[in-house]
């Protein structure tokens, strides 16, 4: 699995320090399967940008801004989404504005959603290392209540 096995814990502890206000700090959190590295760095060679190393990084402020704040849903919700979509079976998305990832088996959320959750990553601002930015639950059809945080 790429994801380490401390790094659910780490994700949850960024996300629970931004819902308190905090400033949480950069942790490593996984390293993506050779086969996801691949073709991550096919995909950035046929765009002309360098390779990543394929270490994932976490801080969480988009996440948070973007799931917990504006969708609302938990801070439990959101770590399923990324142990989901940081699964050793997702395959790398090809796209030209964005570096993605997703799980292509659905996953039963808390909502009765069948979903694929899509992982984007930043991968410049902490070059060579991927910054796991933000994800998106796709075909959450049924939203959490926005008063849903955790």
């Amino acid at each position: 699995m790429p994801l380490f096995n401390e790094a659910l814990a780490l994700i949850r502890a960024n996300l629970e320090e931004l819902q308190k206000g905090g400033r949480p700090k950069i942790v490593l959190v996984g390293t993506l399967s050779v086969v996801q590295l691949d073709a991550i760095n096919q995909e950035r060679k046929s765009h002309g940008i360098s390779p990543t190393n394929g270490e994932v990084v976490f801080l969480g402020r988009h996440i948070y801004q973007g799931r917990i704040v504006r969708d609302g849903y938990t801070v439990a919700d959101v770590v399923d989404q990324i142990a989901s979509g940081m699964d050793s079976a997702a395959v790398v998305r090809q796209a030209t504005a964005m570096t993605a990832m997703e799980n292509p088996f659905p996953r039963k959320d808390r909502y009765g959603n069948s979903v694929r959750d899509r992982i984007i990553f930043e991968g410049s601002l902490r070059h060579p290392r991927l910054e796991l930015f933000t994800v998106v639950p796709k075909g959450d059809r049924i939203k959490p209540k926005k008063a849903a945080h955790e």
